[in-house]
């Protein structure tokens, strides 16, 4: 069933007629009919099929070395290493091959917990569905914050407002009525009648039929590509390393090559030590256990109320310096209570409170309903006196009133602003005065204050009343958001409270929950408006609370502080903030949010509380500790190699490990090991830190110093040992034992690996328990080194050593254990001096 029609220019009972439905909407029968034929209303994003997948693994310079690698071996008539190389490069193909599938299901899975719905009518009754699930024909309901997500021509709307940023690039919300007559030949943002996919509703309601989903929508056709996710600080900083490290290697291998040259070694013996070289420098497993690190902790996230969009995100999250933080609802209960009150007849305060008042079953009127949990029995109340006139709530006069009966004659009751009720006021003028302090006085803490009268009612036109007392409303802090706070400062994360209340109110409730702190400022709308950008970022530093502003000030004060080298979180839960959450590095939707917020965020937490955020920081910050010492862990054992072998051949030494046994101890050490890295717990409170710039993340002297280190330190002890087996063994004997403890060594490396600062011995039980998995890896790693160097002796030109021989290896893995063990007391003696 197709319709090319323009579906704008035509009345909308030729649309039901043309998609054979109703007002009333579809059948869910006929829905679920209309999706075999349709297919679900999404995008189809480019997906490899599982073939794809597997041929991937293959597609890296490592692979492409290990090939070359075994054409030589072909050439030269190597055919037991021609067959191993090969084996081993499918082994390694099909374990990053089963990795991958299995990020890709977690990764699925994640997505399927943050897809968005859409009200449809469906047997007549209003259901809530994916939106995937929207068939051609259904009839759609839109209201404020909802996200469009199929081209829907309008059958009823109003005072409908729609941002269309997404499509026209227009960013003004446009005015759209289904009465609205267009020409067929109308351009995208002339479609007054119609929504279009990739829009948000800004204001109003509506309703309409959906006319084209997925890739038959407008939006389909010009997103040709999906938005490029924004460069985490990971990938600035591995870009960064990347570049240095690689230009080392390249001198390096050509100092070797003139070496080798002038020492006479063949072309093939070149070739080998060079490709020995390349294998050992390569940490090909980084990206896969990266992937695995984020996903894992994305998987961590979900159970603390944290649903991860975007993956690359995980990583950013330990990287913010600033949480720019919506008030209502995120720092505040987003409900009111009475906070104060000021009469000198607190029951007839109670009882005009419950009479004047429109609640039912504490839903209503946030006021009322504060009024209402304030007074307990208010509906008890209301049912004895009945109502017998009312003054609904008056925008411009504001206040509201009632007429009750009570002890059988008839009394007007009055609540509102108190400028309002002072007007109409009987009381003397000391007690206005009184009142006058104590509104003053209310004022200053930010509460939001009501006054409250009554008098007999006589039927008067001009209205007037006795104001009994003084109310002051609070929405108030919700549990545990200060102690977050204060984690947060602690860990060198700058607050930022921006709500569109008053400045007075904006500042209690900060000053409550610890973010507004004597000499800071506070940034209104109207000063941010007469700033220019170095102005403002230099008024934000000392600003903690930005009042009266604006959606357009939210996004503004984003760009300005990533214009400064800031990472910065932002959080929210209206339409108002999506352009703050679309600019961020790191935008945060509410879970009771609008489909609107969450469409444009990277993460949605489940409970709206600035707590669970701060959370996910700490969260974020293990995984970013985790990528850390893997590529600590990769990076120096592969150094360690490179050591050995150029040492090797300067020396004019036989090569210590064959191209074969460098892939064996890739997988072995590298593959076993570096897959538990993602399980390992906090080393310490990480919320102590300060964040560090994106370059320094990964990268920072002390990482490079340990790298280097034990690189360098442990590459000299292998080599003088196999200078020493050389001396005391035949080389076959020499190249088994310098195999084996290079195994042994890198596993020493990974155990110490699970803490980069703390020492093992000064918390042993710590040590033990923040990784239980590493041990269950160097087991599983020991079995598969038997299996190398008694069974598969041919292939990895090993020899079956006497047992008595296995001293080397348990030697130098205590050698590798302590050189790190060492390094790490030195630093902690120098801190602690620091």
């Amino acid at each position: 069933m197709e319709h090319e029609k323009s579906h704008h220019s035509i009345k909308i009972d030729e649309i039901v007629k043309l998609f054979n439905t109703s007002f009333d909407g579809l059948t869910q029968n006929e829905a679920n009919k209309r999706l075999d034929i349709y297919g679900k209303n999404s995008l189809k994003e480019k997906e490899d099929s599982k073939i794809a997948i597997f041929f991937r693994q293959f597609n890296n310079i490592l692979v492409y070395v290990l090939v070359i690698a075994s054409l030589i071996s072909l050439f030269t008539h190597k055919y037991i290493d021609f067959s191993a190389i090969i084996f081993l490069i499918i082994v390694n193909g099909v374990i990053g091959f089963i990795q991958e599938i299995k990020a890709l299901s977690s990764i699925k899975a994640l997505k399927k917990m943050t897809e968005s719905k859409t009200h449809v009518l469906r047997d007549k009754k209003t259901v809530y569905i994916p939106s995937e699930k929207i068939v051609p024909g259904d009839v759609a309901i839109f209201s404020e914050g909802s996200v469009v997500t199929a081209d829907v021509r309008l059958s009823d709307s109003s005072s409908l407002m729609v941002d269309e940023s997404s499509i026209t690039g227009e960013s003004l919300p446009v005015i759209k009525d289904h009465l609205a007559d267009v020409l067929e030949e109308a351009l995208p943002y002339e479609l007054k009648n119609t929504l279009l996919a990739g829009t948000t509703i800004v204001k109003g309601r509506a309703k309409g039929i959906v006319t084209k989903t997925a890739d038959n929508t407008y939006f389909a056709s010009i997103a040709e590509e999906k938005e490029k996710s924004p460069t985490t600080p990971l990938t600035k900083a591995i870009e960064n390393f990347s570049k240095r490290y690689m230009s080392l290697l390249l001198v390096l291998f050509c100092i070797i090559g003139i070496i080798g040259f002038l020492q006479g070694r063949s072309w093939v013996d070149l070739a080998y030590i060079l490709i020995a070289e390349l294998v050992s420098a390569l940490p090909a497993g980084l990206p896969i256990v990266v992937t695995t690190v984020l996903v894992v902790g994305a998987i961590a996230l979900s159970r603390k109320k944290t649903l991860v969009r975007h993956l690359p995100s995980v990583q950013t999250l330990g990287s913010a310096t600033v949480i720019a933080s919506d008030k209502t609802g995120t720092i505040t209960e987003g409900k009111l209570i009475v906070q104060e009150w000021f009469s000198d007849d607190i029951e007839k305060l109670k009882l005009i409170s419950a009479l004047c008042n429109d609640a039912e079953s504490y839903s209503g009127d946030p006021i009322d309903v504060a009024l209402n949990n304030w007074i307990k029995n208010a509906e008890d109340i209301r049912k004895r006196h009945k109502r017998v006139k009312s003054y609904p709530f008056d925008v411009n006069q504001r206040y509201m009133a009632t007429v009750n009966e009570l002890n059988s004659e008839k009394y007007f009751f009055i609540k509102g602003a108190f400028e309002s009720l002072k007007e109409m006021a009987i009381n003397d003028k000391e007690n206005i005065k009184q009142f006058e302090e104590k509104v003053f006085q209310l004022s200053q803490k930010g509460l939001r204050i009501l006054a409250f009268g009554m008098k007999k009612f006589d039927n008067n036109e001009k209205l007037s009343c006795e104001i009994i007392g003084v109310i002051g409303f609070l929405d108030p802090a919700k549990p545990h958001v200060r102690q977050a706070v204060i984690e947060a400062q602690k860990a060198g994360i700058k607050i930022l409270m921006l709500t569109g209340d008053f400045p007075a109110t904006a500042k209690a409730i900060a000053t409550d929950v610890n973010i507004f702190k004597e000499n800071d400022d506070i940034l209104t709308g109207k000063e941010i408006d007469q700033m220019d950008d170095t102005t403002l970022y230099n008024e934000l530093k000392k600003t903690s609370v930005l009042a009266r502003i604006l959606p357009d000030h939210k996004s503004r004060i984003v760009k300005v502080l990533q214009q400064n080298k800031q990472i910065v979180a932002v959080s929210g839960d209206g339409v108002n903030d999506v352009p703050a959450l679309r600019a961020a590095d790191l935008g945060i939707a509410m879970g009771s949010g609008t489909e609107a917020a969450k469409s444009v965020s990277k993460m949605i937490i489940t409970d709206s509380n600035l707590k669970v955020i701060v959370d996910a920081i700490r969260n974020g910050r293990i995984i970013s500790q985790n990528i850390r010492k893997v590529i600590y862990y990769l990076i120096s054992t592969g150094i360690q190699e490179i050591t050995l072998i150029s040492l090797a051949i300067f020396m004019k030494l036989p090569l210590p490990l064959t191209p074969l046994q460098i892939l064996w101890i890739n997988i072995v050490t590298d593959g076993v090991l570096d897959k538990t890295f993602p399980f390992a717990k906090e080393e310490r409170n990480l919320m102590h830190d300060k964040p560090k710039k994106s370059t320094r993340q990964f990268f920072d002297l002390k990482q490079i110093i340990n790298i280097i280190s034990f690189g360098l330190i442990s590459g000299l002890f292998i080599f003088e040992l196999f200078k020493h087996l050389l001396r005391n063994f035949n080389y076959e004997i020499s190249l088994t034992i310098t195999f084996t403890c290079v195994v042994f060594m890198q596993w020493a490396n990974g155990i110490q690996a699970q803490k980069e600062y703390e020492p093992f011995f000064k918390n042993i039980k710590n040590s033990l328990k923040i990784n239980p998995y590493i041990y269950f890896a160097v087991v599983l790693g020991i079995l598969l080194q038997i299996f190398a160097v008694y069974v598969a002796t041919d292939i990895f030109s090993s020899i079956r050593i006497p047992i008595n021989l296995w001293l080397y290896p348990i030697i130098m893995f205590l050698v590798a254990f302590f050189i790190v063990e060492i390094r790490k007391w030195i630093f902690l003696l120098f801190r602690r001096k620091k």
